[in-house]
């Protein structure tokens, strides 16, 4: 495969080989359905994902979590199926099966031997059409994501990101928890996430991915059964839901500064910037100036910070991309008497980088590690199932390894040099959860609001 191959939503059948000899193909139904394959040489068993582009920006905020909340109930059961069924149905056979809600989708997933595909299919299926949202596991269920958000609230690491989000974007869904709120969660009733279900769950919005040992042929006709069995019209023509659009500038907002007092032995601090949208034509520059700056062992943040100094045991840089932004980030954990210190070590580094560019010794090895770590990842059939998913919902393009490798090789000093520049100069937002004083932290930037 030389190049990008556009997903166009208007293409009925799509299919061409991708680097490593594995076969994609590619069904649009009618109704809108689309059901990706990549058939993976050797493989036996096979990874298969149902999405739907919703997340937990798409909700209102009086609604906040109700995404996360419809995902914890699509596994209570079916008309045909209770709780129990749906959990023997994998279990009996040593599969897995899962869902995650995310900012921008949510995704139902299951791994088995290639012989038990069917059956994933046709269960998965089920959950995702016919779910009841029984009132008694309405109720129940709740009480199972108080204590889920309970959990994550008592997590510095947890909760010094969601402040982070919320600094970068403010009142934008996006800066919201992907689970909601203890009082959003406690004020939901199941009328508004049964609306919710009805309307984003129909045959426009589900994409259905797969890879490992698979028959797309077969694969269409599992997924075309179990969807007309539950009552789906596959034969009313209607395009697959738009792509989310991207937008042309960055959010116009003042860096914030979000301190959380606790009475811990470390300070979970994160600070950074919006970053670049996940189909940004930058992004593997991004990834390699996230790789020399904080991304592994050998990158500047944990040499100088760790090794060097020995300020911190965890440090690092992270970046995430959405359909229109981003966020760029440095992470470390450290004791309140260093947090102001380490702080700043991590913004010189990152301006460092920025004036002076990396070295072509980095420059290598950062393509050394992403390479092989993209290389490796592909080993697994969850890995791909989830790239023919991003790719389909929010790229509109397929990347195979290949086509990944050579854009990274692609990439200059000169050019990961302008980039570190460019997010440097943006509003710089800092989160830090434990022992510090309010004003921690406030003079680290000027560019930092409190």
């Amino acid at each position: 495969m030389n190049g990008a191959v556009g997903l166009p939503l208007d293409l009925p059948e799509l299919a061409f080989e991708a680097s490593g000899g594995s076969s994609i193909r590619r069904t649009v139904l009618p109704s809108g359905v689309r059901i990706l394959s990549e058939r993976m040489p050797g493989a036996q068993s096979a990874t298969v994902g149902f999405w739907v582009a919703v997340g937990s920006r798409d909700e209102q905020p009086e609604s906040a979590g109700s995404t996360h909340f419809l995902e914890h109930l699509l596994f209570k059961g079916t008309g045909g199926r209770s709780a129990l069924d749906i959990a023997v149905a994998f279990d009996e056979v040593g599969g897995e099966h899962n869902a995650l809600t995310a900012k921008e989708h949510t995704c139902y997933y299951a791994k088995v031997r290639d012989g038990d595909l069917e059956m994933a299919v046709r269960v998965l299926a089920d959950m995702f059409t016919s779910s009841t949202l029984d009132p008694d596991e309405f109720e129940q269920e709740r009480g199972v994501i108080l204590e889920e958000l309970a959990m994550a609230e008592d997590d510095p690491g947890d909760v010094a990101g969601e402040r982070f989000f919320e600094a970068v974007f403010g009142a934008h869904p996006l800066g919201r928890p992907i689970g909601g709120s203890p009082a959003s969660i406690a004020a939901v009733d199941r009328d508004s996430v049964w609306a919710h279900y009805r309307a984003q769950y129909g045959p426009r919005d589900l994409v259905v991915t797969v890879a490992g040992s698979v028959d797309h042929g077969a694969l269409v006709a599992w997924v075309e059964d179990a969807l007309t069995r539950a009552g789906w019209d596959l034969g009313i023509e209607a395009a697959p839901v738009a792509r989310r659009a991207p937008r042309a500038e960055p959010f116009a907002g003042a860096g914030r500064r979000a301190i959380v007092r606790r009475p811990l032995e470390q300070v979970a601090l994160i600070l950074g910037v919006e970053g670049l949208a996940a189909g940004d034509e930058r992004r593997s520059e991004l990834a390699v100036l996230n790789s020399v700056l904080g991304g592994g062992m050998s990158s500047r943040l944990f040499q100088e910070i760790r090794e060097r100094r020995g300020l911190a045991y965890s440090v690092y840089s992270f970046a995430a991309g959405y359909s229109d932004t981003g966020i760029m980030a440095l992470s470390a954990g450290c004791s309140p008497q260093r947090a102001e210190e380490v702080a700043q070590l991590m913004v010189d580094e990152w301006r460092r980088l920025a004036e002076s560019g990396i070295t072509e010794e980095e420059l290598r090895r950062a393509r050394g590690q992403l390479g092989g770590a993209a290389a490796l990842a592909l080993e697994d059939s969850d890995t791909r199932m989830s790239r023919l998913g991003r790719s389909e919902l929010a790229l509109g393009e397929f990347l195979d390894l290949d086509e990944s490798l050579r854009r990274l090789h692609e990439v200059g000093a000169g050019q990961v040099r302008a980039l570190a520049a460019e997010l440097l100069a943006r509003p710089r937002s800092i989160a830090a959860v434990g022992a510090l004083d309010d004003d921690a932290l406030a003079a680290l930037d000027d560019d930092v609001a409190a």
